[in-house]
Order: C-alpha cells, then sequence, then structure tokens
C-alpha cells in the first residue's frame, strides 16, 4: 500500500530487500538515493535515530507507526536535523494502512505521549465503551475504525468477521472494532492507551502496563520502555541515555502512579530486541 504515496506524485519507491529490517542497509539505501520520505515502525525509528542518524539526511518526512511512538526519540530526531517533520501514524490492516495521523513539527511543544492524530479524509475513529456509547474527551474506551478502505471481513472467518466488525450506530456502514484503547484530548486528537487484551488484574486491581510505560518515559534519562507481567508482579525494561540506577527509575514512577502500577523490576537494556518487521520482540525479554 505505501507504494502508492511515491507512484502517484511521480516519485520513486526504495524498497530493502529481504524479509528482516537491516539499519545499516536502510541507511545506506536512504542516502544513495537520497530519499526525503522514510516510513518505520517506531522501534526502527528509534534505533536509527541511536545509532544511524545519517539515514535522515536527505528525509525532509519521516512516518513511524506500528507502535506506539517515543517522544524522546520524535524530539532528539527534530534536534539533529532541524526542519524534518515527523509523522506518527495509526491504522491496522483492516482499515487500510493509515487512518488517523498526526504532524509533529520541531517547534511543537514536547509531548509526554505523542497523538496518533485525527482521521484522515472519508475515515473515522469513535472512542467508546462496553456498550459502544461514545466516551467524553479524556475517557478511555476501545477504539473503533471506520470509513473508506475498511475491509469486509476476514476470509472463511465469518466468527471473527461478527465479532470484529459491527453495525455503525451513528450512520452508515459498519465499524471496526481494533481492540487497542484510546482516549481523546482536549484538542480533538486520539491518544493511544495500549491493548485491551493487554490488561490484568494485580491484586485485585485492574493494570494497563501502558500507563506505567507513559510514566517511565517521562524521566529525562529513560528513551524507550516496555513493561510486561511476572507471577503478578511488574517488570520494566527501559533503555536510557546515561547511567542511572534502576530504584531511581522505580522512585520516579512511584511519585506519579498508585503502588499497583510501579514494577516491582526495573531491568536497564542497552536496547530493546525487535521482531522482523522492527516491532519490538516481547518474548525476547530477558
Amino acid at each position: 500500500l505505501e507504494f502508492w504515496g511515491a507512484l502517484l506524485h511521480g516519485g520513486i519507491s526504495v524498497l530493502q530487500p529481504g524479509q528482516r529490517p537491516e539499519p545499516v542497509l536502510i541507511s545506506e539505501l536512504s542516502r544513495r538515493h537520497g530519499v526525503t520520505m522514510l516510513q518505520l515502525s517506531a522501534s526502527l525509528f528509534n534505533f536509527l535515530v541511536d545509532e544511524h542518524p545519517e539515514a535522515f539526511a536527505t528525509v525532509t518526512v519521516a512516518f513511524t507507526g506500528g507502535e506506539a511512538a517515543s517522544p524522546a526519540h520524535v524530539h532528539k530526531l527534530h534536534r539533529l536535523k532541524p526542519g524534518i517533520e515527523v509523522v506518527n501514524g495509526y491504522g491496522p490492516a483492516e482499515s487500510m494502512g493509515f487512518t488517523t495521523t498526526h504532524l509533529i513539527k520541531a517547534n511543537d511543544q514536547p509531548h509526554t505521549a505523542v497523538p496518533i492524530g485525527t482521521p484522515l479524509v472519508n475515515k473515522g475513529g469513535y472512542v467508546l465503551d462496553a456498550r459502544l456509547n461514545l466516551c467524553p474527551p479524556g475517557v478511555t474506551g476501545e477504539l473503533y475504525l471506520a470509513g473508506e478502505g475498511l475491509a469486509h471481513g476476514y476470509l472463511g472467518r465469518p466468527d471473527l468477521t461478527a465479532i470484529r466488525f459491527v453495525p455503525n450506530p451513528f450512520g452508515p456502514g459498519r465499524l471496526y472494532r481494533t481492540g487497542d484503547l484510546a482516549r481523546f484530548d482536549r484538542d480533538g486528537h486520539l491518544l493511544y492507551e495500549g491493548r485491551v487484551d493487554d490488561q490484568i488484574k494485580i491484586r485485585g486491581f485492574r493494570v494497563e502496563p501502558g500507563e506505567t510505560e507513559a510514566a517511565l518515559v517521562t524521566h529525562p534519562r529513560v528513551t524507550q520502555a516496555v513493561v510486561t507481567v511476572h507471577q503478578d508482579r511488574l517488570a520494566a525494561y527501559v533503555v536510557t541515555d546515561g547511567d542511572i540506577h534502576p530504584e531511581e527509575i522505580r522512585r520516579h514512577v512511584a511519585d506519579r502512579l498508585p503502588e499497583h502500577l510501579v514494577p516491582a523490576h526495573v531491568i536497564l537494556l542497552e536496547r530493546l530486541p525487535l521482531t522482523p518487521n522492527g516491532k519490538i520482540d516481547k518474548r525476547a525479554l530477558p
């Protein structure tokens, strides 16, 4: 699908050969061909900003998506390459790629979380509660998508299609139930809050690991964070831009969140492991 952006405007698409992302090769291809628009998963974007910023030498617009964007890496790229625009996009395959986008300019105020933005033309997004009622701004609910490009369903899976594609209570057509949690901020921008199926219970409290991850990256030395559950306890895997004691990071979270959202363990890593498609590989965490 990403081919069309370049081809419909008389441009050239540059593809990295092979099945697994190779940051060194991506950087080389970007510079060799003078790439002006670069699309990457959030984890791969972060890695290139940290280890191969030369990949952005000729880039004027960088697209990132597939995972929650890292505010620290977006602003680091803005410092390294003033004038570059970063677009954070959101959209599953069931809605044919990006459905919402948010443009981050260099002079924008830093975000604690990068919005996934507003729906594109002819697309729509709704944040709904369990009864398909609209959630007011600031209240988290499940994100439903609508509009042009929505899939007809899953081939040979009428049962799953009926669960995921539901009648639109606000107009004609259907809604796609994404399984993602989101909320609208006061400016009408969508903020990604994690997965519905990531919610767990610890000591009787419902816990969303994304809340803890968001608190972790507000620490000035933390650039990336992933939170998992081990034996009814939260474990945080963090990447920092310098020496820092794990207990200091833990105290930082404890000052901001209730006790049940504070990780019992903080593990420092040089970088987070990635899957072949450039996303964080939670199963490879130590």
